[in-house]
């Protein structure tokens, strides 16, 4: 039988989010509460959550940063993947009995989702894909859907597993992102970036490593002809891609540079950014 692909088993994977936010406080205690993050540490205006050790989601507190605009460049959600069904099926439960809102749910084929946002608008989705043998395939391109997410289903799916926290195992899957152009977006992620468009809908393109249904995406629903972002506002700051190994990382900045992308050096490896300005650091931290 094929290996399973996940999220994390590609050679490139998403790592942490960052986000400036102006009430460090209140949006932290959101993710806690309402998605069940752990608070790993806060120093300096920095909260780092996640689960157990592992920090995915980085909020950088910043009162006077300028709010950006739902129409600007930049995220449309970060997606939290749970393990299992299961956990999904318990959160919801969860939701229900704590009465927090949601804005929409989708089975969407390979994954079943549901969406929200935080109190300052950054776009949050929360979801358990199905097995990749599942997955279906059209013309090589993933058949991936929008439709009727069955909460019932899902719920019963929990068989009484009681929500405490985000479950051990628990990553960031994916982030989509806003860009304003859809050719622009594939030149920078499919051709420069070296990721593989999966799958098109009107107005965006879905790109993945390695076989996983996508770790980013780009679309232009709300964000046609957008301009750069304006530095230091709220909203994304930063996506962090993951390198397998060397091999990987090697290859994927040297392919940036061939493209005639901007390397800007950090610690722990390279920093680029999207036409927009967002964001995008590459690591060889092993995963």
């Amino acid at each position: 039988m094929p290996t399973p692909v996940t999220s994390s088993s590609t050679p490139l994977r998403i790592g942490k989010v960052t986000l400036t936010v102006n009430d460090l406080a209140g949006v932290s205690a959101f993710y806690q509460s309402v998605l069940g993050l752990a608070l790993v540490d806060q120093t300096d205006g920095v909260a780092r959550l996640g689960v157990g050790d592992s920090v995915f989601l980085e909020l950088v507190g910043d009162p006077s940063a300028p709010r950006s605009s739902a129409r600007d460049a930049g995220l449309f959600h970060t997606a939290f993947l749970l393990p299992t069904r299961a956990d999904l099926g318990s959160w919801i439960d969860y939701l229900a009995r704590n009465r927090f809102s949601i804005q929409g749910a989708s089975d969407h084929a390979v994954s079943e989702a549901l969406y929200l946002a935080d109190p300052e608008g950054n776009g949050i989705e929360v979801y358990a894909d199905r097995p990749s043998s599942e997955w279906p395939y059209a013309s090589g391109k993933l058949g991936m859907t929008t439709e009727r997410l069955d909460i019932e289903n899902l719920r019963a799916a929990a068989a009484g597993l009681e929500w405490q926290a985000a479950p051990a195992g628990s990553i960031i899957g994916h982030v989509h992102l806003q860009v304003g152009a859809t050719p622009e977006a594939d030149a920078f992620y499919a051709d420069a970036l070296g990721l593989d468009i999966t799958a098109r809908y009107p107005g965006a393109s879905f790109y993945s490593s390695g076989g996983y249904h996508h770790h980013l995406a780009g679309n232009i629903w709300n964000s046609r002809n957008a301009a750069k972002r304006v530095p230091g506002s709220t909203g994304l700051r930063e996506v962090e891609l993951l390198a397998a190994d060397a091999e990987t990382y090697d290859k994927t900045a040297a392919r940036l540079e061939e493209a005639g992308i901007a390397l800007h050096q950090q610690t722990s490896g390279i920093r680029v950014e999207d036409p927009w300005g967002t964001s995008l650091s590459l690591s060889q931290k092993e995963i």
